[in-house]
């Protein structure tokens, strides 16, 4: 009996091992494209070049660039706002002629910067004095004329320039009816994505609400043969959604199409892990086919968490370093401080980063972070203190939720949110190294005299409810730096390393 448990075990590993060898090897992919806090995908290709960016809500530098060549692999290249105007949701993404704008909502206001190229430089943000709606989606028809689709259904025409509002929003659609005893988050029609394809508007739209149960996001179509309606709903909606809560990607929504190069069609969206909605939401991505009748929906029996056949596009592999020794001129792409970005506070010098505190206490500190991206991680970084300066490494959702483990002069301390949870002397001095482990979400921390034989402070803190559902805010769990007080701290050599 012993035997036949041991062959059954050992092929189940070998099916494990030739699903993974299949994705990687043989031109498969597997969800999610891009692991961690990436919602509200705006996917543009332009020739054999593909461009993305997301929401970016209260970090920033916000609206940050992505390049590919294949759709799978993909580079940060920039950021397109520097300036704060408020938590920034989601994008669209657009070439006109020869420039390229992004639309989003912040700071209940409806904003676009432009620029030449995708790399940048990009304009500043214009307000494009459009208040009580957000998500704004851009499309163009036959002759030119340019206009925004806005949540709630309205649509609005833009000047040629793009860069104001012609009139007054005008209301033409009223979204898809989903049955009333699915259990969602609200009605919430929003997000409108456009696709102009054999003379046909397309409307992709987000509906059910982002968050709340695992069933609530959804995608939606709808098309008309203007841009003002009227709107025929898709036969095929949702075109992806959540059927239950077995499901390992839950509210799956907000999806934008995009053609490969060789004419393929695909749906970029977002969606949380099941049991992991601290790592926020994450980009998915799956192959669409168009019926006879020009309706567009997911091939049947591809599911999202399926092995799926890599889009047509040359391969450039691209290493996703979240670590950094800190040895550029310039602060890595990986970076967002939360809200407050003040160039001039930190300084990058002989391989290592200067950071001036900001605030007295850890909720104005205004952390540095990278975007945590897996189930088990562990994130640690060398330090040295002035002496009025108290820093530390963290796992920041915001400011009310939060965990870290810091230093001063006096005291290592582990904190849950704004409660210190365990002290202990600090017997280092101004230099040591700090660590914290993330496994599956249960969460330790650790102090070091030389980044080898480490101190666990004996208190682990189970960080599963630091999500949307519980704080509000759409964000994610993420990890950073951070310093207060009176000083600068020198770091050195942070390193996140997947487990």
């Amino acid at each position: 009996m012993k035997k036949y448990i041991l062959l059954l075990v050992l092929a189940g590993g070998f099916v494990l091992w030739s699903s993974q060898t299949k994705c990687q090897n043989a031109g498969y992919y597997q969800n999610p494209v891009l692991g961690g806090d990436y919602p509200d995908p705006s996917v543009l290709r332009v020739g054999k070049d593909y461009y993305m960016t997301h929401s970016s809500f209260e970090y920033n530098p916000g609206l940050l660039v992505w390049h590919s060549t294949d759709l799978i692999h993909w580079e940060r290249i920039g950021f397109a706002l520097t300036q704060y105007v408020g938590s920034v949701w989601a994008p669209d993404l657009v070439k006109y002629g020869d420039k390229f704008y992004i639309y989003f909502p912040a700071g209940r206001k409806n904003w676009v910067v432009s620029a030449s190229s995708p790399e940048g430089p990009w304009s500043a943000p214009v307000d494009l004095k459009l208040q009580g709606f957000i998500d704004p989606g851009h499309v163009v028809d036959a002759e030119g004329n340019r206009y925004l689709y806005l949540s709630h259904g309205y649509t609005v025409k833009l000047a040629k320039d793009g860069l104001s509002a012609v009139g007054e929003p005008v209301f033409s659609y009223s979204g898809w009816q989903f049955p009333k005893d699915w259990s969602t988050e609200c009605f919430c029609l929003e997000s409108p994505k456009s696709t102009v394809k054999d003379g046909y508007f397309y409307q992709t739209v987000a509906e059910g609400g982002t968050a709340g149960p695992a069933t609530a996001h959804m995608v939606v179509s709808a098309r008309s043969k203007s841009p003002f309606g009227p709107w025929e709903n898709s036969p095929f909606n949702p075109i992806i959604h959540t059927n239950n809560r077995s499901e390992l990607w839950w509210c799956q929504g907000h999806g934008t199409l995009i053609d490969d190069v060789n004419g393929n069609w695909w749906i970029m969206y977002h969606s949380y892990e099941k049991y992991f909605q601290t790592l926020g939401r994450q980009t998915l991505m799956l192959p669409i086919e168009w019926t006879k009748d020009n309706w567009f929906k997911v091939p049947e029996g591809v599911g999202s968490s399926d092995p799926i056949v890599k889009p047509a596009g040359k391969s450039i592999v691209v290493a996703d370093k979240l670590s950094d020794d800190f040895s550029g001129d310039k602060l890595g792409l990986q970076w967002q401080f939360f809200k407050q970005f003040v160039p001039d506070r930190f300084e990058l010098k002989n391989g290592e980063l200067f950071l001036r505190a900001e605030g007295n206490s850890f909720t104005n500190s205004s952390p540095v972070l990278v975007n945590s991206a897996d189930r088990k991680y562990e994130v640690q970084v060398e330090y040295t203190l002035d002496s009025g300066v108290t820093a530390g490494i963290c796992l920041f959702y915001n400011e009310q939720a939060n965990m870290r483990i810091s230093v001063d002069a006096n005291q290592f301390t582990v904190f849950n949110q704004q409660n210190a949870k365990i002290r202990a002397k600090n017997e280092l001095g101004s230099h040591g190294y700090l660590r914290i482990l993330n496994d599956e979400n249960e969460i330790s921390f650790y102090y070091s005299s030389d980044g080898k034989a480490w101190n666990r402070l004996e208190r682990s803190i189970d960080a599963t409810g630091f999500n949307h559902n519980v704080f509000g805010g759409f964000m994610s769990l993420r990890a950073g730096l951070f310093a207060f007080g009176e000083g600068k701290v020198k770091f050195d050599n942070f390193v996140y390393r997947k487990l």
